[in-house]
């Protein structure tokens, strides 16, 4: 008999081998707080965050778009999204408008002002990207980029 509790055991994969700084999501949320720190350190607009960016280049990328448009080519949930357009809307970096097909349904648009943020940000979030993965060669980096995409794309 043990004096340890049933819940900690030393057997191999037991709850005292547990390390949580060893695990997945506390390496992933430290990897993703030093690319935010990053990010807000050497962004050309020190307003904008990375979510918003992301927004931004959606808007580029995809052209005009609804906000459940945008939610799915960022995976920013709905109340977040909102709140994402009504700051981007209040710099006058993106319009809103009625769509001409479905009146209840409002479309988000780039304005010149958000392209142009979008002009400066983007060899900035180069930079940034080049900043967050400074430590790894460059197979490291594909091997990342790679293991990344396929625990996402397990999710589809």
């Amino acid at each position: 008999m043990t004096d340890q509790p049933d819940d900690q055991t030393d057997d191999a994969g037991g709850a005292t081998d547990y390390v949580f700084s060893d695990q997945i999501g506390y390496l992933l949320r430290r990897a993703y707080q030093r690319h935010l720190a990053i990010f807000q350190a050497h962004a050309s607009d020190p307003q904008l965050t990375s979510v918003q960016f992301s927004t931004l280049c959606a808007l580029r990328d995809r052209g005009p778009q609804s906000q459940g448009e945008l939610v799915r080519a960022t995976n920013v949930d709905q109340a977040t999204i909102r709140g994402i357009i009504s700051r981007l809307k209040a710099r006058d970096l993106i319009t809103l408008s009625v769509d001409p097909k479905d009146a209840r349904k409002v479309i988000n648009a780039l304005t010149p002002a958000g392209a142009a943020l979008l002009d400066s940000m983007v060899p900035r979030a180069r930079q940034i990207s080049e900043m967050t993965l400074k430590n790894l060669n460059a197979v490291e980096r594909t091997a990342l980029i790679y293991t990344l995409r396929s625990m996402l794309d397990s999710d589809d």
